[in-house]
């Protein structure tokens, strides 16, 4: 039986979230849309079978097709980032970053990371997280005045501190990453180097963003965001770091992997290797420029003062409007954004005083340049007037008329 004749229900809420993310923008700089093949892979039959274990040594019988599919995906993976080895079963970013953890450090054990305030990640030390409980968090932050990361500074409070591990790559930093750098101070202290790539994979997969392959002992990311892939994770590292890290997602921090999600990834990986990604990557990257630039031109205070990848931080407090406020009242308009804290905030991270959109989803929908001058006139108008439910309505009308241009799933 069909969804819609077994849960009508379900079946109904899924539609209307369809027709959702078919009439919004999403500015949501972690959302993108999968393509239809990815979907049909994660929707298979895959999901009915029980892999435990690595191919051609799993816990279970039956797994002959299975096994071809999840060495298809390591390979993939390994040629798309030019890396020694990959481990694509981690169900999550954060599972991925458990994993490293417990891959090189012990319970206690000292690490650094950037301050969750200035672009840094739950499992890169907050408190609540198992990151910041288990483990012993050094924050380090950008520098005041640029809103750029200070390696000098870095590099001193990594002296200092002697950590064990080092975490680079964010989820809210908008410039490029010197990761060579982050290599040089590794090796001075000697910790192991950490690269968390969640955000910028899909950019790095492309070339048209620096690559941590060469320098990082360990890779973990994310397979949605700029990949375009299944919502799920991998890490990945130099062969000589293979065998922990492996031990470390299975048996250590996982059970049985989803398949299905696994040839999800593995197809996404071929798409990011035709020649067509990297025109969408980069064209990501030059929408992000224009929407910085647009969005500073009309009055946002750009955090950094620019970007540098698929990601614009916004310091809204000039304007006299929370995060929160200004995420509701877009939402109202049609514009799906997130509240995000800036460097050096004041308010609560529920609150903030920043905002955080990126052009992943809207690249994929087939914009450009034009469109987002279009967007960010749109944006700014909401943010000035969030009350105004009059004009709420007229974006929330321009807003659908121009997704109606740029549909991602064409019948």
């Amino acid at each position: 039986m069909s969804l819609k004749q077994t849960d009508s229900v379900i079946s109904g809420l899924i539609e209307k979230e369809s027709e959702y993310q078919k009439k919004t923008l999403r500015l949501i700089a972690s959302e993108n849309y999968a393509s239809k093949a990815v979907m049909e892979a994660t929707g298979s039959i895959l999901t009915n079978k029980y892999a435990e274990g690595y191919p051609n040594k799993r816990y279970y019988a039956g797994n002959q097709y299975v096994d071809e599919i999840e060495i298809l995906a390591i390979e993939r993976a390994k040629k798309l980032f030019g890396v020694g080895h990959a481990n694509v079963q981690p169900h999550s970013g954060s599972s991925a970053n458990i994993a490293a953890f417990f891959a090189f450090l012990e319970v206690g054990d000292k690490f650094m990371g950037l301050d969750l305030a200035h672009g840094g990640h739950l499992t890169h030390g907050s408190h609540v997280n198992f990151s910041g409980k288990w483990f012993k968090p050094v924050a380090y932050s950008v520098d005041k005045e640029t809103e750029a990361l200070d390696y000098d500074a870095i590099r001193k409070m990594a002296l200092e501190e002697k950590p064990k591990l080092i975490i680079c790559g964010y989820t809210a930093y908008p410039l490029e990453i010197n990761f060579k750098a982050f290599r040089d101070i590794c090796d001075e202290v000697g910790a192991v180097m950490m690269a968390d790539i969640s955000h910028i994979a899909g950019l790095i997969a492309a070339g048209v963003y620096p690559s941590p392959a060469e320098y990082a002992d360990i890779i973990t990311t994310t397979t949605h965001k700029t990949l375009r892939g299944p919502r799920g994770a991998m890490m990945m590292c130099k062969e000589e770091n293979a065998k922990k890290m492996d031990k470390s997602v299975f048996p250590g921090t996982q059970g049985g992997p989803l398949e299905h999600c696994i040839a999800a990834k593995a197809v996404c990986f071929h798409e990011a290797m035709q020649p067509e990604f990297k025109e969408y990557a980069t064209q990501t990257i030059k929408n992000a420029k224009v929407l910085a630039e647009e969005l500073s031109a009309n009055g946002l205070r750009v955090v950094a003062g620019k970007t540098e990848s698929h990601l614009v931080l916004l310091d809204l407090t000039a304007k006299g409007i929370t995060g929160k406020d200004a995420q509701m009242s877009l939402e109202e308009a049609g514009i799906i954004t997130n509240r995000n804290t800036i460097p050096f905030d004041t308010r609560s991270p529920f609150i903030t005083s920043g905002l955080r959109v990126g052009t992943a989803a809207l690249t994929t929908r087939g914009m450009k340049e034009s469109e987002m001058k279009e967007i960010a006139s749109m944006l700014v108008k909401v943010v000035e007037k969030p009350d105004d439910s009059e004009l709420k309505l007229r974006i929330r009308s321009e807003v659908e008329e121009l997704c109606e241009k740029f549909q991602v799933y064409k019948e």
